[in-house]
C-alpha cells in the first residue's frame, strides 16, 4: 500500500488513478499510524511554498514523515509542489523547507529571454534522465512530460540530480538520493510516460 500524505494542499485523484493503472493500491490520509504501515509515501502539492510546510506543521505531519523517511528509510516521491518542500528553503517564501536534500528552490528568472518565455513553465517537455536514475528506467530524452511550475529546484549536489529539462536553461525537474525522489512535473498527468514512471517507482 502507497500512502498519499494527506496535507489538503493539491486534488490528488488523478495520483490515484495513475498508481492503480501502475498496479499499486493507495491510501490518501493524515493518519500516523497508516502512514507507518505503508510500503512508500508520496507527497503531492499545488500551491505556495510556505503555505505547504505551514500545512505539514500545523497537522503534525512533519515530525512524523521526519521519522519515516530520515530513520526508518521509508522511499518517498515528492511532486510538484511536494518536491520543493523536499529541500532547504525556496525563493517563493520564508520559512524552511523539510530539507531532506541540500539546495534551494529558485524562480524562472530569462532576462533578455523573459518576452518569449512565459512564467509559469506549463504544458509538455522533454526530460533528460541520468543513465542510472531508477525512476527512469525505460524512459529516455525523448520522453515527455506535463509541467505546471514558476519555481524550480537547484541541489546543492548535481549527484541528487535524476533529470533535466531546458526552459530558457537548463534545469533540475527531477531529484533522487538514496530513498528520497522528486519529480517537479506531473507523472500522474504524462500519460504512457507518466505511468512508466510510477511503475518505477512502485517497483524501487
Amino acid at each position: 500500500m502507497i500512502a498519499i500524505v494527506d496535507y489538503e494542499m493539491g486534488n490528488v485523484g488523478s495520483i490515484r488513478r495513475m498508481l492503480k493503472k501502475a498496479g499499486a493500491d493507495s491510501v490518501l490520509t493524515h493518519d500516523p499510524t497508516e502512514l507507518a504501515k505503508s510500503s512508500k509515501l508520496i507527497l503531492p502539492g499545488v500551491g505556495a511554498f510556505d503555505a505547504g510546510i505551514e500545512r505539514l506543521q500545523k497537522g503534525g505531519l512533519r515530525d512524523v514523515l521526519d521519522e519515516l523517511v530520515l530513520i526508518r528509510k521509508k522511499p518517498v516521491l515528492g511532486i510538484c509542489l511536494g518536491m520543493q518542500l523536499l529541500l532547504q528553503k525556496s525563493e517563493e517564501g520564508s520559512r524552511d523547507g523539510l530539507g531532506w536534500i541540500s539546495g534551494e528552490v529558485k524562480k524562472f528568472h530569462f532576462g533578455e529571454n523573459s518576452d518569449k518565455l512565459k512564467v509559469p513553465h506549463m504544458g509538455w517537455n522533454h526530460v533528460k534522465p541520468e543513465s542510472d536514475a531508477p525512476l527512469f528506467a525505460a524512459l529516455n530524452e525523448s520522453s515527455r512530460f506535463y509541467f505546471v511550475h514558476s519555481y524550480f529546484a537547484a541541489p546543492a549536489d548535481d549527484s541528487d540530480v535524476a533529470a533535466t529539462c531546458s526552459y530558457g536553461s537548463e534545469f533540475c525537474c527531477a531529484l533522487e538520493k538514496n530513498n528520497i525522489f522528486g519529480a517537479q512535473f506531473h507523472p500522474e498527468k504524462s500519460h504512457r510516460y507518466g505511468l512508466q514512471f510510477m511503475e518505477n517507482f512502485v517497483r524501487v
